[in-house]
């Protein structure tokens, strides 16, 4: 086993950065097999953030995202004309209010996610053969581990 001047073996080295290049590629390939009706970078994330992490107040959300609080005050008036947001009074503090995912922005997101699920469905039942399937299923548990470390 060969190492690295950091100890680690090459072999962990070259699969860590062949996981993040992959992975990356894999993610910009996803996202380009769907429209994502002229929604910016940072719109999309911070529907996608409500989505996953429930309701957020403003503040929250641009520390959040790392912005300012000008910003994401238009970020979420572009997301709130399109009906993708949903704001209300935060039941802690009547000053605030917490935004949330509407049910238009729900469904919005669910098709985003269901057209990429179903281009990479198509490419691997076109690209590859049942045992070479098997072999990916295989390698996404052990990258799943990854998760876990």
């Amino acid at each position: 086993m060969t190492e690295t001047s950091r100890g680690m073996s090459a072999s962990a080295v070259r699969a860590a950065h062949e996981i993040r290049v992959v992975i990356g590629r894999l993610r910009r390939r996803i996202k380009e097999t769907y429209d994502n009706e002229e929604l910016t970078p940072s719109q999309t994330s911070v529907l996608s953030r409500l989505s996953k992490e429930g309701p957020a107040s403003a503040s929250a959300l641009a520390a959040a995202e790392r912005v300012r609080p000008q910003s994401m005050a238009a970020t979420l008036a572009a997301l709130d004309e399109r009906g993708l947001i949903q704001r209300r009074p935060d039941p802690d503090d009547g000053r605030r209010q917490l935004v949330s995912v509407s049910e238009t922005g729900g469904a919005f997101l669910d098709d985003k996610r269901r057209a990429g699920e179903e281009w990479l469905t198509r490419a691997l039942e076109s690209g590859y053969t049942e045992a070479e399937r098997r072999t990916i299923l295989e390698a996404l548990a052990l990258l799943d581990r990854l998760t876990r470390v």
